[in-house]
């Protein structure tokens, strides 16, 4: 029996595998993918960690897993299917029939951004596509970019853009945004800020980098082209929980419940990185939250073994 399994392994699991290996736990981690990183592997540069800027998002992801390899951590590639809790016993089973058991886990899969799925969306993710406007939102400064959505972060992205960019194209495929009305209000004062209403985003175009978009107009099907250099598509987050959904309490998003100390309702069980509910989700508090987690995981175990 393993003292601690990791489930995932981006900045979340990679650095909660560091701090449990310095803490002298028996661990493991378990990736779903082939290579480790998380989203981050998907970034084309990653210019707010603290003390490495402007630094390729695929160089830290591989760099995160370099220390915890250094470390003699083992990482074995499998898709959990299921968590179940005996009590002073945790068991997680994969795909391939393999059952693993350990006193405690850090539930750290993460989460992902929902995409479109439009001809050119995935060709140009980190090339002028991003999801994420705080993220990438100053590598597009005195540009013009587009934000695709009508919800709450849709409108803070386009208020966000709107004070670094030179013209922001806000495209909703309703006539109304579900934005709270006073993200609503505020959106009215960027004066850089257009939107472009009943149209969804059908393609993604360029060359090397995004060059413009083109639109569909909901009502008659007609196609427009929109010339920018970056889209920030805001239509949500699905957090990667569906194999611990019967395990641990979730809210109605399906992120699994925890705090800072990504204590979970499930004595033993415990949540890090993108897939709890939080208020931020970027790599610098993922890899804190690793740190947090197994902190509570050291305290739960000298109190139960």
């Amino acid at each position: 029996m393993y003292d601690l399994i990791v489930i995932g392994s981006g900045p979340a699991g990679l650095s909660a595998a560091v701090y449990g290996s310095r803490a002298g736990l028996n661990l493991l981690v378990l990736e779903e993918k082939a290579m480790s990183g998380g989203q981050v592997l998907n970034t084309y540069e990653v210019d707010n960690y603290l003390g490495m800027p402007g630094m390729n998002g695929f160089d830290m992801g591989m760099k995160f897993k370099e220390h915890v390899d250094a470390m003699g951590v083992p990482c074995k590639t499998a898709e959990v299917t299921a968590v179940i809790d005996h009590g002073q016993s945790k068991e997680v089973r994969t795909a391939d029939g393999t059952a693993y058991e350990a006193k405690a886990l850090i539930l750290a899969a993460g989460a992902e951004h929902a995409m479109l799925n439009v001809p050119g969306e995935a060709e140009y993710r980190g090339k002028g596509v991003s999801y994420c406007a705080t993220c990438d939102g100053a590598f597009f400064r005195g540009r013009d970019v587009a934000v695709v959505g009508g919800g709450d972060v849709a409108v803070e992205d386009a208020i966000y853009l709107a004070r670094l960019c030179r013209k922001v194209y806000l495209i909703h495929r309703r006539d109304s945004l579900r934005a709270a009305k006073s993200l609503q209000r505020k959106l009215t004062e960027c004066d850089n800020v257009e939107v472009l209403w009943n149209r969804t985003l059908s393609a993604v175009s360029g060359g090397e980098l995004v060059e413009k978009l083109t639109l569909q107009q909901v009502k008659d099907k007609t196609e427009e082209d929109l010339p920018v250099e970056g889209v920030f598509i805001a239509v949500g987050m699905q957090p990667n929980t569906k194999a611990f959904l019967n395990s641990v309490p979730c809210d109605e998003k399906g992120y699994v419940l925890a705090g800072e100390d990504c204590v979970t309702k499930v004595p033993g069980i415990f949540a890090a990185g993108d897939l709890r509910t939080k208020q931020v989700r970027q790599i610098i508090t993922a890899v804190a939250d690793g740190a947090c987690a197994v902190a509570s995981v050291e305290k739960y175990l000298n109190e139960n073994f």
